[in-house]
């Protein structure tokens, strides 16, 4: 059984990935169920570990967190869903990069619950969708925004940290890095989309998505 909770407000940082580890032992231990918290972060920045300091443009602007998960920066903040899924993998098959195609799936099939396609590209990690409405590059390539970012790290085979779904962040507060490396695409969100969506709206369509995605273990 997979337990979802919601966070209210905003959650802080380091508060949050302590008892995020906690959590990951005790599922370990077979003392808890697998969870999906559903929260949102202040505004803040993350390092993985493959992050390179001269992607962090202005690290001033915000807090600055060592996340210990895979990957570069990334930001977080109000507006975007970050969805941390703490599952036993022991029982869910130890492969690493089924995971990650899984948690690709999940997020692609949750928004095309609004019509929106999300892709995954090689070297890029992450959900993409295609931007024919901006102008291409210079080398007429057809623009791509990143519109869902995803990290994970696994203990003993229990994953945590997981993704983040951009419903409406201010995407000016991605300007302080290079998210997660990439500096020839941009970054969007369903609301930059020209979709009405709220954020009860996400929710439903990762719950109702997931199940599809992860089957009972």
């Amino acid at each position: 059984m997979v337990e979802w909770t919601h966070l209210p407000g905003l959650s802080e940082y380091e508060a949050t990935l302590a008892a995020m580890e906690a959590r990951v032992a005790a599922i370990s231990a077979g003392t808890a169920d697998e969870a999906v918290w559903l929260l949102e972060h202040p505004p803040l920045y993350t390092a993985g570990t493959s992050a390179r300091p001269g992607d962090l443009t202005d690290p001033g602007r915000f807090p600055v967190f060592t996340a210990g998960r895979g990957g570069q920066y990334t930001y977080h903040g109000p507006g975007q869903r970050v969805a941390y899924v703490m599952l036993d993998l022991n029982r869910r098959g130890c492969d690493v990069r089924r995971f990650v195609a899984q948690l690709e799936a999940w997020i692609i099939a949750a928004l095309a619950g609004f019509n929106v396609t999300g892709e995954i590209r090689d070297g890029r990690v992450g959900v993409w969708v295609r931007r024919p409405d901006k102008p291409p590059l210079p080398d007429g390539t057809l623009r791509e925004d990143k519109i869902a970012a995803i990290g994970v790290k696994l203990r003993r085979w229990v994953s945590f940290h997981g993704v983040s779904v951009n419903l409406d962040p201010d995407l000016d507060h991605f300007g302080g890095i290079v998210p997660c490396g990439i500096r020839d695409h941009g970054v969007t969100s369903l609301v930059d989309l020209g979709l009405p969506v709220t954020m009860d709206d996400l929710d439903l369509a990762l719950k109702r998505s997931f199940d599809r995605v992860f089957p009972t273990a």
